[in-house]
């Protein structure tokens, strides 16, 4: 499998962590190398240290210094050589899914859900809890989902995991520095740099702290933990109560200049629409976000102190029964949906688009229309079509994508999180 990498928004300092008295010439190519014998392993796992040598172009002795770095500092771990092969096989090499862990958070409009990930992507831990957001001050909703926090990092380290980072996904505008500025469905979030006082607030000496919005993040999961390995240009569309879109081009997110693109929810689709939550007419979201598409479907959401059911178990079992009223409201959400991500790909170009969050499981009702949408207004369509396709990991993708931040940033910079293995040798 080819190696995922991505290059995050504000990263320290290249010389940060290194040892004083080092040339500095000498501590990036040794930086650049720990990332480079890491990132073969996390395409192929259990290679010995002649195949890295081999994959890597490095020296036997310079992959062999690289490889006990990483091992003592719990990144990579080295297996027993398989039984029967003639000769003397080299010991087979792998991260360690016992070692540094991300814990994802997704802070969202009726609910909190956390995940921790170890450093081979494989989720361990998941939690969520169901709670309409919307009214609650925000410190409520940040103690609710440091708890869950908090919960999830005992329970990962008595299981022998490092929680080292945080990933944390929120509903509205962040920019670089993770301070949210906008969310239209939440009460009171505005300036709130919601990673920071989430790690304040679990008291959790963490490597990594970030924040994003939760469609930039769920793109990220996609791409990086996704059925799809070679899903490299893309729009994300994550469908909650707003709608989000996350862009990645070339393999990299792309968030404008100051870190808010993918406001898809927000592009106008009917200028005498209704009235949409941040203060405008028509935008997508008012017409084919969630509570939008249950109320067209005469589904009206349902909310409790303790949760927002939401609905949409009910609108699926209609839509398979082949009930008119849903099926037209489903229509009517996807030809919206589709006049909205034309707009996007006519300025974009890209090739494909992703039906996340609750649009994943509504996928066999919206391609189509969506795809008929493209097809007429997307200016490249009769010679190169736009593929839609449902996401694979769902209303996981976010959360995934979250925790995901840390494990990545390990393994395209080991040095970066863990400065320990430049004064290895």
């Amino acid at each position: 499998m080819a190696r995922r990498s991505f290059a995050y928004a504000r990263e320290p300092a290249a010389t940060a962590g290194q040892p004083q008295g080092v040339p500095a010439r000498q501590q990036l190519l040794k930086r650049h190398n720990l990332a480079l014998v890491l990132g073969h392993l996390a395409g192929a796992p259990n290679l010995s240290r002649a195949q890295l040598a081999a994959g890597t172009g490095l020296t036997k002795a310079t992959v062999s210094t690289l490889v006990y770095a990483l091992m003592d500092a719990g990144l990579i771990v080295e297996h027993d050589p398989e039984r029967g092969l003639i000769g003397r096989p080299g010991s087979p090499l792998a991260l360690n899914a016992e070692g540094p862990a991300g814990l994802g958070v997704e802070i969202n409009v009726d609910y909190v859900s956390a995940c921790v990930v170890d450093l081979t992507g494989t989720v361990r831990l998941r939690n969520k809890i169901v709670r309409d957001n919307r009214l609650v001050a925000p410190v409520a909703v940040l103690e609710n989902a440091a708890r869950a926090a908090a919960r999830l990092i005992d329970e990962a380290e008595a299981g022998g995991l490092y929680v080292c980072g945080l990933g944390v996904g929120v509903p509205g505008l962040v920019d670089f520095d993770g301070v949210l500025h906008r969310a239209p469905n939440l009460s009171d979030w505005e300036g709130i740099g919601a990673a920071e006082r989430l790690c304040e607030m679990v008291g959790h000496p963490l490597r990594s702290v970030y924040c994003d919005n939760e469609a930039n993040l769920a793109a990220l999961g996609e791409r990086w933990f996704g059925s799809s390995d070679d899903l490299s240009d893309f729009v994300f569309v994550s469908g909650e109560i707003g709608v989000g879109a996350g862009i990645v081009i070339g393999g990299q997110l792309f968030r404008g200049v100051r870190g808010l693109g993918g406001e898809l929810g927000h592009v106008t689709v009917d200028p005498n629409g209704p009235r949409c939550s941040c203060g405008s007419r028509g935008c997508l979201e008012s017409i084919a976000g969630r509570e939008a598409l249950l109320e067209s479907a005469g589904l009206a959401p349902r909310r409790t102190d303790t949760g927002t059911p939401g609905g949409t178990e009910e609108l699926l079992e209609r839509a398979i029964a082949g009930e008119r009223t849903t099926l037209d409201a489903l229509d009517r959400a996807a030809r919206a949906l589709g006049i909205a991500l034309a707009a996007f790909l006519n300025v974009l170009d890209l090739p494909s688009v992703v039906l996340g969050g609750f649009y994943a499981e509504l996928a066999p009702w919206l391609i189509g229309p969506v795809t008929d949408e493209l097809s007429v207004r997307v200016v490249n369509s009769s010679w190169s079509s736009t593929e839609v396709v449902a996401s694979s990991l769902g209303t996981e993708a976010s959360v995934k994508g979250a925790a995901g931040i840390t494990t990545r940033r390990i393994i395209d910079d080991p040095a970066g999180l863990f400065p320990e293995v430049l004064t290895k040798t």
